[in-house]
């Protein structure tokens, strides 16, 4: 998932909060999730406020009732490095949101899809990754073992409150 719409300034880039749309936004997706039956048991959450805002949002809308994983590398990371973060996932993570940064996050779904999911929300990712929006993958393997083309999409949705 990409954050939600943030503030355009801030003292520094990893200090920028939420605007009030971005929060509806972000509930608004965790509503869908929860709607789609998508039950999170682990968080994955760069360590800039506008994407622990976008979780605590989403956790919110949701009626989720996990901590995160707070991740300062997930800030920076391009896709590779986001892909190694996952591909270090616990064992016992079944269903997890990733809470992530433009470009990284919209590279990283378009890589990780397989190319047999769902056609509908692959033409719709393909035509962007706006802030709130959120793809959704099945992916049956180990996390060591995720590979770039190895996860089938199964939903997106752009949160909109």
């Amino acid at each position: 998932m990409r954050h939600a719409k943030a503030q355009q300034y801030a003292p520094t880039d990893q200090e920028r909060e939420l605007e009030d749309r971005g929060k509806r936004d972000a509930a608004a997706a965790g509503e869908w999730l929860a709607l789609h039956e998508f039950d999170c048991d682990y968080a994955l959450v760069s360590s800039a406020a506008r994407a622990i805002g976008t979780w605590e949002a989403v956790r919110k809308g949701a009626d989720w009732d996990i901590d995160p994983d707070v991740d300062a590398s997930l800030y920076a990371a391009g896709p590779e490095t986001a892909l190694d973060v996952i591909r270090s996932l616990p064992d016992e993570a079944l269903s997890v949101l990733l809470v992530g940064h433009n470009p990284t996050v919209a590279y990283l779904a378009q890589l990780l899809d397989d190319g047999d999911g769902d056609e509908d929300s692959v033409a719709e990712m393909s035509q962007g990754f706006p802030t709130s929006a959120l793809t959704v993958f099945d992916y049956a393997g180990d996390w060591a073992d995720l590979e770039i083309g190895s996860a089938r999409v199964t939903g997106f949705h752009v949160g909109r409150g």
